[in-house]
């Protein structure tokens, strides 16, 4: 994997937001459609200067909390290859909703995408889905037995959920580098499309130092220039749409963003 925090430049992680898989409930009974929407996303994405695309079965509602089915994991490894094959060899990750880790680290595997992203890598969360409880022993070991070069996004504190615990949000981004072992802290605001605050992204930058933070929603043109002075990057789903989470990417958008973010570099 191409380190992606390897220079000043703030990185840019654009999303594709897969349509409901095979077995998912809004499944509309056309693979084909998926995947061509994919690889429209992932072509705009890459034409408007995204430094790498993850992809995420976010159409699946309602989620399982931990592993989903085969059938899942097989069109998800099917909709990475044809991400990638489209996005013109910038780096590819995968994110298994709700926290399906041991899968994604699977279709890492398989396909050759270099980076995973986990909600709830240490401590638990209450969520929609119910208790979530972290597994970074689990997915540390398999990593190394599977996929040692694939890294790990680990959100904190993860939107559309509640910390179990009094721990803060400054001392669980501390924890999830040094004993969950994460490569890189997702920070995210309360639910989709909802930014964090640049207090709390200070507040995390002064206490784990270089390690990389990724801004995990609500990144836009408007709040860029405020939120990226304190982080590595962001991972930026709808604010790249045509019009709203549910339509194309624009690459005017992405372009737009991109030109805005190197002015910060």
């Amino acid at each position: 994997m191409t380190d992606l925090f390897s220079t000043d430049r703030r990185t840019l992680i654009g999303v594709v937001h897969l349509m409901a898989l095979p077995g998912a409930p809004r499944f509309a009974d056309n693979f084909s459609a998926v995947l061509e929407s994919a690889r429209v996303d992932a072509e705009r994405l890459a034409a408007g200067g995204a430094d790498a695309i993850i992809v995420e079965n976010f159409g699946d509602t309602p989620f399982f909390a931990g592993a989903v089915g085969s059938e899942t994991v097989a069109a998800m490894a099917l909709a990475v290859r044809a991400v990638m094959e489209a996005a013109d060899g910038i780096e590819v990750g995968v994110n298994v909703l709700r926290n399906d880790a041991r899968s994604a680290l699977g279709i890492c595997a398989a396909t050759g995408a270099s980076f995973l992203r986990v909600n709830v890598l240490c401590g638990a969360a209450a969520t929609d889905q119910g208790v979530i409880t972290g597994d970074a022993a689990g997915l540390m070991r398999e990593r190394a037995r599977l996929a040692p070069s694939v890294k790990i996004f680990a959100d904190v504190h993860v939107k559309h959920a509640t910390p179990i615990g009094d721990t803060s949000l400054v001392e669980s981004a501390v924890e999830t580098l040094e004993r969950g072992g994460a490569d890189a802290v997702i920070l995210s605001g309360s639910r989709t499309g909802s930014p964090p605050s640049s207090d709390e992204l200070v507040s995390v930058r002064e206490r784990v130092g270089d390690s990389p933070i990724l801004i995990g929603s609500g990144l836009d043109i408007g709040n860029a220039a405020d939120l990226l002075a304190h982080v590595t990057g962001a991972i930026v789903g709808s604010s790249l749409k045509e019009a709203g989470v549910h339509s194309p990417v624009s690459t005017e958008r992405v372009a737009a963003l991109r030109a805005m973010i190197d002015t910060l570099s």
